[in-house]
């Protein structure tokens, strides 16, 4: 089972308790800490080519709509006419980038029954001038400015799997009580290493004293 927000963040606390009595630390803060780290080392990871392995660190938006959109948009000049264009409607929540760009891990039908093979728009632009493209019969997409493009694609939306870079919440709202309950998705196997760096940093900052306060006052905002 995955390590949830929570639990990652009261190891963190819990270590450092031992190096440094009564440490007075958000959780906002210990997570960004973490997420810091986790996110850097996962990008390491992607580069050894590790990731796609672990499915548990990725996340699912099971149905993505897609608007048309002319080529120009699609930054696809040159394609050959009657080629047509579609778009993910809204922007996508930041996505992880790795060795070979923004980790996504499939983007399929919605019904997860046809995968789409990832491109870009020159080289889908060569594709087509080639005489064997007619038999082509794979979809392509490629992302640009935070959107997915689809070159003839009659879907009406997508499925999409990815690792999204997590936005650091604030911590007395019920919605970051949810999210603290939730899998932190990142591979177990580097908690470790990440919460070496993390109390690294932490306990270097806890000893760097307030202006017009001791030590024992410090906290992280």
């Amino acid at each position: 089972m995955s390590t949830t927000v929570n639990e990652a963040i009261s190891r963190v606390r819990n270590t450092l308790k031992a190096v440094k009595e009564d440490p007075f630390l958000t959780d906002r803060t210990i997570y960004a800490s973490i997420l810091k780290y986790g996110q850097s080392l996962m990008k390491r990871e992607d580069n050894q080519l590790r990731l796609m392995k672990i499915s548990n660190i990725f996340r699912t938006m099971p149905y993505v709509e897609l608007i048309e959109v002319d080529k120009v948009d699609a930054a696809c000049y040159g394609v050959y006419s009657g080629c047509y264009f579609k778009r993910t409607k809204e922007k996508l929540p930041n996505v992880l980038t790795g060795i070979q760009g923004p980790v996504f891990r499939t983007v399929s039908s919605v019904d997860g029954s046809l995968e789409l093979f990832r491109t870009d728009p020159g080289t889908f632009v060569s594709m087509t001038r080639s005489t064997s493209f007619k038999y082509n019969k794979r979809q392509y997409f490629w992302f640009l400015d935070g959107y997915l493009y689809f070159p003839n694609l009659i879907w009406d939306a997508v499925k999409i799997e990815a690792i999204f870079e997590n936005d650091v919440e604030t911590c007395d709202t019920d919605k970051c009580l949810i999210r603290q309950d939730q899998s932190l998705n990142i591979p177990d196997y580097l908690f470790s290493e990440i919460e070496q760096y993390v109390i690294k940093e932490l306990t270097m900052t806890l000893q760097v004293p307030s202006d017009g306060s001791d030590d024992s006052q410090n906290t992280l905002r």
